[in-house]
Formats: structure tokens, C-alpha cells, sequence
């Protein structure tokens, strides 16, 4: 899917609806985050996905073809820049909520998997010599240290 745009300002246009309507998407996506409300976030995935490969599409043809905005008025392209500088801004917002969202929850997994470590150890034995053995049963949980 690519814009339709017959003349440089038209797409310059374009270009700034899509662009300001992708920042509200992430930036909603964001707030949803930074309240703990994921589940919010859900709901605005496929239009997100949709408008960011287009606007990934688009941004990539002007750059390698910047004659497709250059003969736009400069208040059309200023107002372009500003849309892209917000849409920058929001990015980074979204990225440090999940960041923030994927520690909370890696810290739980981490959590819950210590406590499950812990209850499946046993002690052999009685008294000041007794040797605890962890118990070799499979668990549902993995770890990855690297995520």
C-alpha cells in the first residue's frame, strides 16, 4: 500500500496524517503502558502495525527520491518536520514504557521462578548433617538471561 498523492504537496499532506495520526497511536499505546493497562494497548495493534509499515514504506521512497516533497511549499514541509520531530518524541516515550514494562515483568518471571526453585527443594536427612537435594522434576518457566 503506498499513499496516493498526484502532486508533492498532496503527499507532504499525506505524509502529515500519517504521521500524526501513527503518534497517537503510540503515544496511546505508550499511556497504556505507563498505567499498567497492556490490554489497552491490544486493541490499537493492527492499526499501528498497518500505519507503521506504510509510513515505513513512505518515508523510505522519499528518501531515496527526496524530488517527491522538494517541490512542496515550505510551510507544508516545515509542518512535515515538526509532525516527524513529534512522532520521534513519542518513540522514544513508548520505548522507555516498555522497557520499563518488560523489567517489571522479567523481575516476576525471576521471582516466581526462585520460589518454585526453593519449594522443590528437599532435605535427606535429619539433624545438623542433612543435605538438601533439589528435586529433578521439569518446569513449565523458563529464563532467559539475555531478554
Amino acid at each position: 500500500m503506498a499513499l496516493s498523492a498526484d502532486t508533492a504537496g498532496e503527499r507532504v499532506e499525506q505524509l502529515i496524517a500519517l504521521t500524526e495520526r501513527l503518534t497517537e497511536l503510540i503515544a496511546a499505546e505508550a499511556q497504556a503502558f505507563e498505567t499498567h493497562r497492556p490490554q489497552d494497548a491490544a486493541a490499537l495493534v493492527e492499526e499501528t502495525s498497518r500505519l507503521a509499515n506504510l509510513y515505513r514504506h513512505e518515508s523510505a521512497r522519499v528518501r531515496a527520491n527526496p524530488d517527491l516533497i522538494a517541490p512542496a511549499d515550505l510551510e507544508g514541509r516545515t509542518r512535515l518536520m515538526r509532525a516527524t520531530e513529534a512522532f520521534d518524541a513519542v518513540l522514544a516515550r513508548q520505548g522507555r514504557a516498555l522497557e520499563a514494562a518488560r523489567t517489571v515483568t522479567e523481575g516476576l518471571v525471576q521471582a516466581i521462578a526462585n520460589e518454585v526453585a526453593a519449594q522443590r527443594t528437599r532435605a535427606v536427612g535429619y539433624g545438623p548433617g542433612a543435605q538438601a537435594h533439589a528435586l529433578s522434576l521439569a518446569t513449565s518457566i523458563t529464563l532467559n538471561q539475555r531478554a
